[in-house]
């Protein structure tokens, strides 16, 4: 990964070569960090002057994301705590049983509903619940995720091969070459606008693979206040942790 100097501070980037770019942008994102795209034949003289003149909002933006991040919360995993699902929170109410092994989880009457065994401790409880909610997510998100996607898809002429939720570290939602949309688990904690952003976004990219102008024209087609969206999801995209 290439890096600059300001100052005594070494700051990592990602860089992409677009074609359809003329000028250098420059976005941070908690996940991926700093991330430049370039006009294919620009040389590297100009990417650094881009970079070094920047380096100060940089830097202040990356230590607003840390401070963001470090605010995110830590769940327990313990009865009276709150758990987000598109953007509402839910109670959780833990039940010791004699008669189980594992963990289940379940969601009824306005609240999650997790039995554990008596005899578990607190470490595994929170490690098999953890795990468990992440579960209930990718199950749950899949139904939300393709009702979303029959509403959206007809208005892009576009129609995905599959639809698969999963664990990705790194994007918030992903697009193949054969058709399959990918999406985060976690972005079904955000609000459903953010939710419908994500979805919108990988479905453009079925029209247009890349992050060109013609792709953000498709986009706000759909959606045209998708920079609000997006920027909630840069700012508050570190809390949907479990």
């Amino acid at each position: 990964m290439p890096t600059i100097k300001y100052g005594t501070t070494s700051i990592d980037y990602r860089i992409r070569y677009s074609p359809s770019k003329k000028e250098v942008t420059i976005s941070i994102d908690w996940i991926t960090g700093v991330s430049v795209v370039v006009p294919e034949n620009i040389d590297q003289e100009r990417i650094q002057s881009a970079l070094q003149r920047k380096a100060p909002w940089i830097l202040r933006k990356l230590v607003e994301l840390r401070e963001i991040k470090s605010l995110s919360t830590h769940h327990e995993f313990i009865s009276g705590e709150k758990f987000p699902y598109l953007g509402r929170q839910y109670r959780l109410k833990v039940i010791a049983a004699e008669d189980i092994s594992d963990v289940s989880l379940a969601f009824q009457n306005g609240r999650f509903i997790a039995s554990v065994p008596r005899l578990s401790t607190p470490a595994w409880r929170q490690e098999r619940l953890r795990v468990a909610f992440r579960d209930w997510y990718i199950t749950h998100g899949y139904n939300k995720v393709q009702q979303r996607i029959k509403r959206f898809a007809p208005r892009l002429g576009v129609n995905p091969s599959k639809i698969v939720i999963k664990e990705q570290q790194a994007r918030w939602g992903s697009c193949t070459k054969n058709g399959t949309i990918n999406i985060n688990w976690r972005i079904l904690m955000a609000p459903m606008r953010i939710v419908d952003y994500v979805i919108v976004h990988e479905l453009g990219h079925m029209i247009h693979p890349d992050h060109s102008s013609d792709f953000w024209t498709v986009v706000a087609s759909i959606m045209p206040d998708y920079d609000q969206r997006k920027d909630w999801l840069r700012v508050h995209g570190a809390t949907l942790e479990l």
